[in-house]
C-alpha cells in the first residue's frame, strides 16, 4: 500500500528549465493575433499541455501574451504599446515562462516588440521667441528646442530643417545618448531697419515610412546693442546623487560668465529638456546656477540623467552645457518570494530529488544589492537547489518515511548582499 507525505510549505521554489524559445512581433498587434505555436515550436503535444495545467507565468509583469491550450499557440491577450512598454530601452522585449505540472517543467519564453513609425517628432512648444540684437556678430549661437519622437531605430527623429534660411542657418550636434543638441548660427548680420521681426519655421522629420515630422515656429524681435553671449566655464558639469537624497540636496552648481554690462550682462539660467522626466526631478536657481533634486529618484529604473541647461542674457543671446548626474544605489529593496508551482502531498515512496516546490526570488537592485542566496533549514529530507537566476527547486534529499514523519512545516528563507542585508 501506497502511503502518503502531508507537506506544510510556507515559501516556495522552482524546477528545472527544460526549454527556450524567441518570437519577434510588431507592436500594436490587435487581441487574439497569433504570436507563434508554442507545442510545435517546443516540440511538445498539445494534449500535454491541456493535461498538464500548462499556464503562463509572468511574475510581476502585466501579461501580455496568453496560451490557448487546446490548440498549443501563444495570442496577443492585450495590445502592445512599444514606447508604453520599453520607452527607448531597445531591443524591447516580455519574458514569461510556460509552466506545466505532472510532471512539474517550464519554459522560459521572449517576445521581441519591434518598433512601427506611430509617432510623429514632436516640440514641446508651438512656437519659441528671441530677442537678437543686430549687434550680435556673424557665428552667434542661439539653442533651440529639440523634437522628441518616441519611436526608435530608422523610425525616430533623424533631421531638423530650418526655413528660411536667409539669415540663419541650422548645425546639430550628436550627443552620446543618441540624441541631436540643436542650433542655430547667425550667418548674416541683422539690421533692425529692415527687418525687426523675422519669423522662421523648424521641421524636425523622421526616417519611417511614411515618413512624418513635426513644426515649431521661431519668432526673433531684433534689438540693438548687445554684443556678447553668455559662456559656460565648461561645456560639461558632472555630479552624482543617492537615489534615496532628499529633495533640495544640491547635485552641482552651473556658472556662465557675460562680458557685457548691467542688464545686458544679466544672466538667467534654465532647463531646457523637453518631453522627458529631468524637469521633474531636477531644477536649477535661474540666478545662481545651482542644481537642485526635486523629485524622488529610483536607481532601478534610471540610473543616470542629462540635463540640458541654457544661459541666457537679457538681450537674448544663449550659451548652453550639459549636467549629467549619476544615481548611487542604496539597498531599499528586500528580496521578493513569489510562488510558481507546488505540491502539497507527496508519496513516502518518492524519489530522491523529486520536485515538490518552484519559487522565483525577485530584488530590484543591482550589484551586490540584488544578489539573493536562499537556504531552508538542516536535517530533514529536503534540500534547496538553485536551478538558474532568482529560481530554486525544493527537492527529496533522501527517502520518506511515514511513520517516522507524516508531514513538515519548510521555511526557506532568502537574503541580499546588500550592506545592511
Amino acid at each position: 500500500m501506497r502511503r502518503q507525505v502531508l507537506l506544510f510549505i510556507s515559501i516556495l521554489s522552482f524546477s528545472l528549465v527544460f526549454g527556450q524559445v524567441s518570437y519577434s512581433i510588431p507592436e500594436e498587434m490587435v487581441k487574439g493575433s497569433l504570436v507563434g505555436n508554442i507545442a510545435q515550436d517546443l516540440g511538445l503535444d498539445a494534449k500535454r499541455l491541456r493535461l498538464g495545467n500548462a499556464r503562463v507565468y509572468s511574475g510581476d509583469s502585466r501579461e501580455y501574451i496568453e496560451l490557448n491550450s487546446e490548440r498549443g499557440v501563444l495570442l496577443i491577450k492585450e495590445r502592445i504599446d512599444r514606447e508604453a512598454l520599453c520607452g527607448d530601452t531597445t531591443p524591447c522585449a516580455v519574458h514569461f515562462q510556460i509552466v506545466l505540472e505532472n510532471p512539474m517543467e517550464f519554459y522560459s519564453v521572449t517576445v521581441e516588440i519591434t518598433d512601427i513609425n506611430d509617432n510623429a517628432p514632436t516640440f514641446e512648444k508651438n512656437e519659441i521667441k528671441f530677442i537678437i540684437s543686430e549687434s550680435a556678430v556673424v557665428g552667434a549661437k542661439f539653442d533651440l528646442e529639440r523634437a522628441v519622437d518616441l519611436d526608435v531605430g530608422t523610425n525616430t527623429l533623424q533631421s531638423y530643417v530650418l526655413k528660411p534660411s536667409d539669415n540663419f542657418l541650422l548645425k546639430l550636434h550628436n550627443q552620446a545618448d543618441g540624441t541631436k543638441n540643436v542650433e542655430m548660427i547667425l550667418q548674416k548680420p541683422l539690421d533692425r531697419e529692415k527687418n525687426e521681426f523675422i519669423s522662421l519655421a523648424l521641421t524636425a522629420v523622421d526616417g519611417g515610412e511614411p515618413q512624418m515630422s513635426g513644426t515649431m515656429q521661431i519668432l526673433i524681435t531684433v534689438l540693438d546693442v548687445n554684443d556678447n553671449a553668455p559662456v559656460f566655464t565648461q561645456p560639461i558639469y558632472k555630479g552624482s546623487v543617492a537615489e534615496n537624497a532628499a529633495k533640495g540636496t544640491i547635485v552641482t552648481t552651473v556658472s556662465a560668465s557675460d562680458a557685457d554690462h548691467k542688464l545686458n550682462g544679466k544672466i538667467s539660467y534654465s532647463i531646457t529638456n523637453t518631453l522627458d522626466d529631468v524637469r521633474h526631478m531636477f531644477d536649477v536657481n535661474e540666478d545662481s546656477g545651482e542644481v537642485r533634486l526635486t523629485g524622488h529618484l529610483d536607481y532601478e529604473k534610471k540610473r543616470n540623467f542629462q540635463i540640458n541647461v541654457r544661459a541666457r542674457d537679457n538681450g537674448g543671446l544663449t550659451d548652453s552645457c550639459k549636467v549629467i548626474v549619476d544615481v548611487v544605489d542604496m539597498n531599499d529593496n528586500e528580496p521578493l518570494i513569489k510562488f510558481m508551482s507546488k505540491s502539497a502531498v507527496i508519496s513516502e515512496s518518492a524519489n530522491p530529488n523529486t520536485v515538490v516546490t518552484m519559487i522565483n526570488i525577485q530584488d530590484p537592485d543591482s550589484g551586490e544589492n540584488g544578489k539573493v542566496q536562499c537556504f531552508i533549514s538542516e536535517n530533514i529530507p529536503f534540500v534547496l537547489k538553485s536551478t538558474s537566476n532568482n529560481f530554486y527547486s525544493l527537492v527529496t534529499d533522501s527517502d520518506l518515511d511515514r511513520e517516522r514523519s507524516s508531514e513538515y512545516n519548510i521555511t526557506v528563507t532568502c537574503s541580499d548582499e546588500g550592506v545592511p542585508s
